[in-house]
């Protein structure tokens, strides 16, 4: 009996393993931060408090806590022009970020909108966190960064409209 590397390719062990592995690496992020959006956009929009230009928990109050703060104060000004206003825009974009990263529709471009949100939030609203990494926004902006590169290559509509067009054309990309 020799010992040594196995050759065999079984499910376990071989390079079919590996090689689908890496095909679904990215799915649990692309979960994780679809239902995590929708979540944060169904819960802005149904917290009656949060939507209001001011008062406790709205995001008025919260604009005008961190505008001092904040690494780039005039983005919280314009915020502040109509903080409702404000509020909607991120609670929807919220929602539409993480509905097509989870379903994987336009997956790219749900993604850059997530790293946009996440980076507005970061150099707004957690920019005064020390040590930084207490700040989650950063965390969340660089993870956004890997579904923007690849986008959403399995278990998406994007995959599955970009099947449906090779066949169409006979099969080839």
């Amino acid at each position: 009996m020799t010992h040594g590397m196995r050759t065999d390719t079984s499910p376990i062990h071989g390079a079919d393993w590996r090689e689908r592995a890496t095909r679904y690496a990215l799915l649990p992020l692309r979960v994780f931060l679809g239902i995590t959006f929708i979540y944060a956009g169904i819960d802005k929009l149904t917290d009656s408090a949060f939507m209001k230009d001011s008062g406790a928990g709205s995001v008025g109050d919260m604009m005008r806590t961190v505008r001092d703060s904040s690494a780039i104060p005039a983005l919280v000004d314009l915020a502040l022009k109509s903080p409702s206003g404000f509020g909607y825009a991120i609670a929807f974009g919220e929602l539409a970020v993480g509905i097509g990263t989870l379903i994987g529709l336009l997956a790219r471009l749900a993604a850059f909108g997530g790293a946009l949100i996440s980076l507005s939030l970061w150099l707004t609203v957690s920019w005064a966190s020390d040590p930084y990494y207490y700040g989650n926004d950063l965390a969340y902006l660089m993870a956004w960064i890997p579904l923007v590169l690849a986008g959403a290559p399995v278990l998406s509509l994007d995959a599955a409209l970009h099947a449906r067009r090779r066949r169409r054309r006979g099969g080839y990309r």
